[in-house]
């Protein structure tokens, strides 16, 4: 035998046509072999088929009324939105940021700026109303913009 041999491809015109009506050079590809109006009909039938899966696919089943109904437990809730801004510290109250984040890490508990600022927040908002002007009050005022060049 052998190895590179390939078997002759030889096809049978149908019965009552004409031998050139079919093209039996095995050379061709089998696409020519099938006449265009065929293969657009073909084309367009697979087009029908899919449209109908599709749309059998997309309407809604008929569902009993109490699965349809989803319990609110499983709703997400939404992240807030964050909000980038900038601050003008006095260099010893900027410390006190570093200070307590230190304070936080032998705590065990690693802490960024922003937790803090938080946090402070937090405390602030929790205050009665004549402990909150007696800690503003304690804060100085700065003047505003961007500190001036050395």
């Amino acid at each position: 035998m052998t190895a590179n041999t390939t078997p002759a491809v030889t096809l049978t015109p149908p019965q009552g046509k004409p031998n050139s009506a079919v093209n039996t050079s095995p050379s061709k590809p089998v696409k020519k072999l099938v006449q265009k109006p065929v293969r657009k009909v073909v084309k367009k039938a697979v087009k029908k088929a899919v449209k109908k899966v599709v749309k059998s696919a997309a309407a809604p089943k008929s569902v009993p009324q109490t699965v349809q109904a989803k319990p609110q437990q499983e709703t997400k809730a939404k992240k807030p939105k964050l909000v980038r801004d900038s601050f003008t510290f006095p260099k010893d109250e900027y410390q006190a940021i570093g200070s307590l984040k230190q304070k936080a890490l032998n705590l065990k508990r690693n802490a960024k700026k922003s937790e803090i600022l938080r946090a402070g927040l937090k405390l602030l908002s929790s205050l009665n109303d004549k402990a909150f002007l007696l800690a503003l009050t304690k804060v100085p005022t700065l003047a505003t913009g961007r500190p001036a060049k050395s």
